[in-house]
């Protein structure tokens, strides 16, 4: 998952500053491991600013970190599907660059929607609708493409539903495996996948 650099924390507000923070440590971590001291200690704020922009503390600012990954994942499957005319070509493209962000995060840097919301759906109702929201966006953004390519609206959204919860399997378990072969392994297939439905793709 892209994620802006630690250094682009210099530079930000102290509400931004401390959503980054807790968007990365989650990412890290998963959200029962980050705490609100951990998180106002690395984002150079005070507990009292947490609070003061977070007073329903962890949970509200949980949802405010996927949020914010829904954000950057957005802008960067759009941009990275746009950069391909052919969709086939482009999600390879996609999980390659996916592949490569995760080896230089030393396999650290995943999904951040995903790591955050494991686990707290049943106790963060808040946490559980902003990462649904965030799968339906970016289904909406696969989708378009197809679309846009000649893909008839009921493939096209079916297709989506199987890219997003095929990259989010696969960029897990090259973390797991501290390898990029299960991401590229699934944009070939991806994109062979696509291929059928007209395209044409030599992977």
């Amino acid at each position: 998952m892209k994620t802006k650099a630690p250094h682009d924390l210099e530079t930000a507000g102290t509400r931004e500053r401390i959503v980054r923070t807790a968007s990365r440590l989650m990412q890290r971590q998963g959200y029962e491991g980050t705490g609100i001291k951990q998180i106002s200690r690395e984002a150079g704020a005070t507990l009292g600013s947490v609070y003061h922009f977070f007073p329903g503390g962890k949970q509200e600012l949980g949802t405010a970190a996927v949020r914010l990954g829904d954000e950057e994942f957005t802008e960067f499957l759009r941009e990275s599907l746009d950069a391909e005319p052919d969709p086939a070509k482009a999600l390879i493209t996609l999980t390659a660059s996916l592949a490569q962000g995760l080896r230089e995060s030393d396999w650290l840097d995943g999904c951040p929607v995903t790591s955050t919301v494991v686990g707290t759906a049943a106790g963060a109702p808040g946490i559980q609708q902003a990462a649904a929201e965030a799968f339906a966006r970016w289904r909406a953004v696969v989708a378009g493409k197809l679309v846009a390519a000649g893909f008839a609206e009921a493939d096209a959204e079916d297709l989506a539903h199987t890219v997003i919860a095929t990259l989010e399997g696969a960029e897990l378990a090259s973390q797991v495996a501290r390898s990029e072969t299960p991401l590229e392994a699934a944009g070939r297939h991806l994109a062979r996948l696509i291929a059928t439905y007209g395209g044409s793709v030599r992977t």
